[in-house]
């Protein structure tokens, strides 16, 4: 079993990043939020470090940060060996989705009076040997018996490993405010009333919010120009739709990708009024047209949302397939396009008003801060209820 890394352990992490943190950080907001576009190195994408440097059997361990069953992830944190003793790395491991075409069997069956195709072939679907080293049903599938009862049986299943892969995240080197992000923490819901927001959440920022170079190397084509789906040029209406970090570009199924704006300066939902008005269904507009474009995905099958709190300081929105459940789509995170639009359409400064949720993990600062400033006023400007 992994041992827990002591107290003293994780806080050296920050002192030994300090002088590379800039340079190397992918960073969202803190501890808060979930990891919507984290800053990561994914095994098989681009990096300033070589993709060979990242060696897992050169990956020690430490500490197990989060094991989500329900999302098939764990995260762990540890060292690369050949890399640097003093630095930390956080690796995701998650079960990829079952891909439709690893489930088809192109074969002729026979039933007790006829041949029937079980379904329409291509060209390289026609081949048998494709088939066998793509399809669950073949030879390279082992089955071990679990138990056998009557007509129910209870199975564990070996599979050809090009089609039961783990998709990896990297975090290197990983800061300890990526160590608290990543870390399971209990989790509570903060209702920032607007006058939170001005006294106690736009000062935290100001003063928390970290590098944002990476999105900046998007949006000037230094990094990651070939995962670009959609792009308008635009300085005022602009934006970059690109695949985000959780999908792996190929399961139709998981498709998730994000629109980073152009404009800068328009941190989240807080921000935006009436003005902002033809961005967002340029955004609305241009996005879904795009992703029909290119996935045959009608705009009536997406989920087109924000996040408050977001987990970076950068308007950006969320395309989902309505057949996914990703991370942060829960009704306390997520704020769909098209009630924003409406929002603002009956009253230009909705967001700089209205009181809104966010969810905040225990150990977040922004969270001490909002209860510090609720626990000061005899009229509570902040209310929280913890989410077992």
């Amino acid at each position: 079993m992994l041992e827990t890394a002591d107290k003293k352990q994780i806080e050296s992490v920050e002192t030994s990043n300090s002088d590379n943190r800039n340079k190397h950080e992918r960073q969202g907001q803190s501890a808060a939020s979930s990891s919507e576009s984290s800053p990561v190195v994914v095994v098989d994408g681009s990096s300033s470090i070589s993709n060979n440097s990242y060696d897992l059997a050169y990956f020690e361990p430490t500490r197990i940060l989060c094991n989500n069953s329900t999302h098939k992830t764990v995260t762990l944190l540890g060292q690369f060996r050949n890399l640097s003793s003093d630095n930390y790395a956080i690796v995701v491991l998650e079960k990829t989705a079952f891909a439709e075409v690893h489930l088809k069997k192109s074969k002729s069956v026979t039933t007790a009076n006829s041949v029937v195709e079980t379904s329409p072939r291509s060209e390289s679907e026609r081949n048998p040997a494709a088939d066998d080293s793509r399809s669950f049903f073949s030879s390279k599938s082992l089955l071990r018996t679990e138990f056998i009862n009557d007509i129910y049986g209870n199975f564990t299943c070996l599979t050809d490993a090009e089609i039961n892969q783990l998709k990896v995240t990297i975090i290197y080197p990983a800061s300890e405010k990526h160590i608290l992000k990543y870390s399971s923490q209990t989790r509570y819901l903060v209702e920032e009333t607007a006058k939170d927001y001005q006294t106690v959440t736009l000062p935290h920022l100001e003063q928390e919010q970290l590098s944002l170079e990476w999105l900046y190397n998007i949006l000037e084509h230094r990094k990651e120009q070939e995962r670009i789906v959609f792009e308008d040029p635009s300085d005022e209406l602009g934006f970059i739709l690109l695949p985000d970090l959780k999908w792996d570009g190929k399961t139709l199924e998981q498709l998730y990708l994000l629109a980073l704006v152009r404009q800068k300066g328009i941190k989240s939902l807080r921000d935006l009024t009436a003005t902002h008005l033809p961005l967002l269904r340029n955004i609305r507009d241009c996005g879904t047209k795009a992703i029909s474009e290119r996935f045959g995905i009608a705009s009536n099958l997406l989920r087109i949302y924000l996040h408050y709190q977001p987990s970076f300081y950068h308007l950006h929105v969320h395309f989902t397939y309505l057949k996914h459940d990703p991370p942060g789509i829960q009704c306390e995170k997520s704020h769909l396009l098209s009630t924003v639009i409406e929002n603002i359409e009956l009253l230009t400064d909705y967001y700089q008003k209205v009181t809104l949720s966010c969810v905040l993990n225990e150990r977040d600062k922004l969270y001490e801060k909002l209860v510090a400033a609720k626990n000061s006023t005899e009229e509570p400007e902040c209310k929280r209820a913890k989410i077992e």
